[in-house]
């Protein structure tokens, strides 16, 4: 490990500890060299090697440190990812890249005048569902796409007592799954011609947002993202209709259960989806029948090894600037879009 590279993760919450920590110590030509966090003890239970810090701009200081990932509250993306860059750091930033379309600017600029990479942790291009579905589209099997339904649902009836829940900037549903959604959309098709949204609470005490429903425009096409906090029997997450048949998805890539359950990534088994979903063909008769599909296995460490290539040999980054900013550009889109009751066209 003398030529990896060395990486301070900023914040050991729910991102840092479940999924950046495990990725990093598992990927190779990366070493989680420093954790910045309040709960040493928390740390060492995990990681007994890795150096401590409560202060991070300490840590963007040191010149050991060669990466510097931020899992901080999103509130703190910025301003920690702007100091990190004018101390000659690379970083990556958990999504999403800012609170607003407005700061993401800024830290771009930053990026571009300190010279060093920056990315963001779209980390769900690797999921296996949507490896499935991006090789369904880019194979053409289900003809000329209509709808696109991409949904994340889950039953939180309880408001939890934490920032993604209280009304601070960078809290709320949207910011918290939306990156997601987003992302995947426009790694298939691009930027929408517009984009109309419907951003609400739902829950009893809620004070920030904990449904959406968001319609991406392409022509005839429609890109629906949805996510609520009070569905009970979640459980799909994507339906797709084409001229050429449909597909079905049900149940989330397996992944983030197994980090959660604190199992190490890799091994034959890592990422493989035991419900790859449900593919209906139009057939020459035009009767429907049920066809194999495509199951390839997901790997979130595909992430850290494409971004470690960027840093060390030059190669594109997983997750290019711009790319991130057009995530940033339709989050705000939607936010302007529910706030202003209009479609808002980009």
């Amino acid at each position: 490990m003398a030529d990896a590279l060395q990486v301070a993760l900023v914040g050991y919450g729910l991102a840092g500890r479940v999924f950046h920590a495990p990725l990093i110590r598992t990927t190779p030509g990366l070493r989680l060299h420093t954790v910045v966090s309040r709960d040493p003890g928390r740390v060492h239970a995990d990681h007994p090697d890795a150096r401590v810090l409560a202060d991070p701009h300490a840590v963007f200081a040191d010149p050991a440190i060669d990466l510097v990932v931020l899992a901080s509250p999103n509130a703190t993306h910025a301003p920690l990812a702007i100091a990190a860059l004018a101390a000659a750091r690379h970083v990556v930033i958990d999504k999403p890249m800012a609170v607003d379309l407005t700061q993401a600017r800024a830290v771009a600029d930053a990026a571009r005048a300190s010279g060093r990479l920056l990315g963001v942790f779209h980390n769900r291009r690797w999921d296996a569902d949507f490896l499935a579905l991006r090789a369904l589209v880019e194979a053409g099997t289900l003809g000329r796409l209509a709808e696109v339904h991409s949904h994340f649902d889950r039953f939180r009836p309880t408001v939890p007592d934490r920032w993604r829940d209280r009304a601070e900037p960078g809290a709320g549903l949207w910011l918290d799954l939306g990156p997601h959604l987003v992302d995947q959309a426009l790694q298939l098709f691009g930027l929408p011609e517009s984009v109309q949204a419907d951003i609400a609470l739902q829950r009893t005490g809620a004070q920030v947002d904990d449904w959406f429903h968001v319609v991406l425009r392409y022509g005839r096409l429609r890109v629906v993202l949805h996510a609520g906090a009070l569905v009970p029997g979640a459980g799909l997450r994507f339906a797709v209709h084409g001229t050429g048949g449909s597909w079905f998805k049900h149940g989330l890539d397996p992944q983030e259960a197994a980090l959660r359950e604190g199992r190490r990534p890799g091994g034959p088994d890592w990422g493989v989806d035991p419900a790859p979903g449900r593919l209906l063909r139009v057939g020459e008769d035009g009767a429907v029948h049920e066809a194999p599909l495509p199951a390839p296995a997901g790997d979130y460490r595909r992430y850290y090894a494409g971004l470690r290539a960027a840093i060390v040999d030059g190669a594109p980054p997983p997750v290019a600037l711009d790319e991130a900013l057009d995530v940033m550009q339709v989050l705000q889109a939607a936010v302007d879009s529910a706030a202003g009751g209009r479609v808002v066209h980009l």
